[in-house]
């Protein structure tokens, strides 16, 4: 019954094990989670026993050739992914130009976005599997198939890298602004990276000086002056490489706001008013650009002004289209196929009057804007419905609204009859209107002079000019590409009392830095969101900035240095145990060797020159029959201890003899002479009177019996001595023979 217990009772813990733990540790155990970051990383599935990593070593050669490949790729896909993120401001003109070269409207941005996307998620994906690797004390083996995709990788963003620079430079421009405005979130981000990279840096920097340490401890004094330079020095050396380059960056990034400028760090009496808002194309988010819906949608939202771009038909009627040509906002495919590519200058205004120029933008599966919003029932039928309008009626919009016009004046095409006088013409239509001439901001560069004749009302806006050129001209107001907030001369322009107008401002952070840098007015697209935001986002007075700043570095450092001496305290626990664990078995080892050998000496267990000797030949060996059987020393039976005293000696017992029997010892009174051993046979020693005689080897000679091997427990205490055993008075008696025994 005792024994039915035992076999049932771990089966009744193990159904309760099973009934209380959670499910998810018998699907998502450890070893699944191992053989889950070896298939991703080095594509192999198979459960087995992988290679643990030696002491200073984490892969071969060669992966540690092709390692820096894997961080240069990870470098350049996050680089690329943060440029194009910041570029979003520029997605829909990004779109219409690979429009221009296609024919297809689509959110090729988007698309390229995410692919970027892809590859920095990829190469940081391999990074992680391959700190989790190290951290399982896995050797890394990167798959041949990921190595070539990451060679893939640095070849792709190496050519976008090379489009950047050659064809959009600007785009860096963008970062740099980016970067003013996200710097004080950036330094307080990459403070608390710093902190999380910390943890495997303390690991591998504490793991390094537990090397080193048992390096030395190993070493000799010699082989210690002889291989300094080659191990120790070494290890020192990767700590010193490895930790040094940290503790520098996280100093500069503690120090980083005593020398960084942010324009969204100020105080708010210091803020300037909101900058005005001109609706570019009226509203194209909330209507069809360049029609009488999106203008009036724009004013709705509090437009300021009105930009618009101007063609003048074949007829001589100026009117608002932004294209070289009608594909994209017009029906012109449905009604003309073959004129699709005309230059719209090209068409009376009798054909243009009819084209549609909203369903595009009201029965589009795509839209023009990534993300835009839905259109209510009203606006999505008036949006169908609208038509190509004159820029009269955008006069007349503006001089009913009190608005400002500021519009792009593209020339005619070369066989048209306007094609040296566009300028005149529009000027006499624009006073036809009879506008307020202080409504109109004249953009246009050709023919100035005329222009501030005809109508010296006009305000004229120039480009990014000198201040010297600007002053000469009589130009109060420059229209400017936002990049060029980099420019120097801004601080001039100011200075000068001339106002700045910026286009193309969609996004909330670049509006906040144009708010924060006192820019009066700004061209968007985004008129609905922008003109709700009523303070800038990401701003911050110097003092709030201060604590927080202050406040992140003590924090950081206190983990930091906490992180460092949990990983020192778990590193010296485990060489204490290691040593403990050492000195234990240096012990044991001794304590076996002292009882072997008192073993040894009483003839309990074969001398080692028995052990090692080969085997006797046939001439030597006795028969099968003629073996004793080998008898093991009971685990509950202690070896011989002290002297072997005669009370003592009894408890050992006799060989056997092949049947069985056991012989007792003769007592001392009666005199046997010992067997003389010879060398070469022994020859067994002469019966006693009455008894029968051992059998004989057929060739004379008998072998006696081998030593039993026995098993011994170890020595209570190893420092006790073990006498050899005290001979008795006279002479021993060896012991009588029966019938069978040797």
């Amino acid at each position: 019954m005792p024994m039915k217990a035992s076999k049932i009772e771990p089966q009744i813990q193990t159904r309760k094990q099973k009934k209380h733990t959670p499910w998810i540790l018998y699907i998502f155990n450890h070893k699944c989670f191992v053989t889950t970051i070896i298939g991703c990383y080095s594509c192999h599935w198979k459960i087995k026993q992988e290679k643990k990593l030696k002491r200073g070593q984490c892969c071969s050669l060669r992966e540690r050739l092709f390692y820096p490949c894997l961080i240069i790729s990870f470098c350049m896909s996050v680089l690329l992914v943060y440029v194009w993120v910041e570029s979003s401001n520029e997605y829909n003109g990004f779109d219409w130009v690979i429009f221009i070269g296609t024919g297809l409207w689509f959110f090729w941005s988007i698309v390229l976005l995410s692919f970027l996307g892809i590859l920095a998620a990829y190469t940081s994906l391999l990074l992680v599997l391959g700190f989790l690797l190290l951290w399982e004390g896995i050797e890394l083996y990167l798959h041949w198939c990921h190595k070539i995709l990451i060679l893939l990788v640095i070849v792709m963003c190496s050519f976008f890298f090379w489009s950047l620079f050659t064809y959009w430079r600007d785009r860096w421009l963008t970062v740099g602004l980016s970067l003013q405005v996200f710097a004080p979130y950036i330094h307080l981000s990459s403070i608390a990276m710093m902190v999380i990279l910390s943890w495997p840096l303390a690991f591998y920097l504490i793991r390094l000086e537990g090397e080193a340490r048992f390096r030395r401890y190993q070493m000799t004094c010699n082989e210690r002056k002889r291989n300094r330079c080659n191990v120790l020095t070494k290890l020192r050396a990767l700590q010193v490489a490895i930790g040094l380059p940290f503790f520098l960056i996280l100093l500069c990034l503690y120090l980083l706001p005593l020398g960084n400028f942010s324009p969204c760090v100020q105080e708010k009496d210091k803020l300037a008013p909101k900058p005005d808002l001109f609706g570019h194309r009226g509203a194209p988010m909330l209507g069809p650009e360049n029609t009488i819906m999106a203008f009036e949608k724009a004013v709705e939202h509090g437009a300021c002004g009105l930009e618009s771009d101007v063609h003048i038909s074949y007829d001589r009627v100026p009117f608002l289209m932004h294209d070289s040509d009608l594909r994209r906002t017009t029906n012109i495919k449905e009604v003309l196929p073959n004129a699709s590519l005309t230059h719209p200058s090209l068409f009376d205004w009798d054909f243009l009057s009819t084209l549609n120029a909203g369903k595009w933008f009201s029965q589009a599966l795509i839209k023009p804007f990534f993300g835009m919003k839905p259109l209510s029932e009203a606006d999505r039928e008036r949006a169908g419905n609208q038509k190509i309008p004159k820029l009269t009626e955008l006069l007349e919009l503006a001089q009913k609204e009190k608005k400002f016009v500021i519009f792009d004046l593209n020339g005619p095409a070369p066989n048209h009859s306007l094609r040296a006088l566009y300028v005149r013409h529009v000027v006499s239509i624009i006073l036809d209107s009879q506008i307020e001439q202080r409504l109109i901001f004249w953009l246009p560069a050709f023919e100035r002079e005329y222009v501030k004749k005809k109508a010296p009302g006009f305000q004229q806006v120039g480009r990014l000019f000198s201040v010297e050129r600007l002053t000469k001209e009589n130009i109060t107001r420059v229209n400017v590409d936002y990049k060029n907030l980099f420019y120097n001369g801004m601080r001039e322009y100011r200075a000068a009392n001339i106002s700045i107008n910026l286009y193309l401002v969609n996004e909330p952070w670049l509006f906040s830095l144009a708010w924060c840098s006192r820019i009066p007015s700004v061209t968007t697209d985004n008129i609905q969101v922008l003109n709700e935001m009523t303070q800038p986002s990401y701003f911050m007075t110097p003092k709030y900035y201060l604590i927080v700043w202050i406040l992140m570095d003590i924090l950081s450092a206190i983990f930091i240095v906490a992180i460092l001496y949990f990983h020192w305290w778990k590193e010296s626990k485990k060489e204490k145990l290691l040593n403990s664990t050492s000195i234990h078995t240096d012990i044991q080892e001794t304590a076996s060797n002292i009882e072997k050998g008192s073993l040894e000496t009483l003839g309990l267990w074969p001398s080692s020159s028995q052990s090692r000797s080969k085997e006797p030949s046939n001439t030597q060996a006795p028969s099968v029959s003629q073996q004793p059987p080998r008898r093991k020393l009971s685990h509950h039976q202690d070896p011989p201890k002290g002297n072997m005293l005669p009370g003592v000696a009894k408890n050992i017992r006799s060989p056997m003899s092949p049947k069985g029997n056991v012989k007792p010892p003769v007592s001392p009174k009666e005199k046997i002479k010992p067997p003389v051993s010879t060398k070469g046979d022994i020859k067994p020693p002469a019966p006693l009177k009455g008894e029968v005689k051992p059998p004989v080897h057929p060739k004379g000679v008998v072998k006696p019996p081998a030593p039993p091997k026995m098993e011994a427990r170890p020595l209570a205490s190893p420092k006790r001595e073990v006498k050899p055993p005290v001979p008795l008075k006279g002479k021993a008696k060896p012991p009588v023979f029966s019938k069978g025994q040797v």
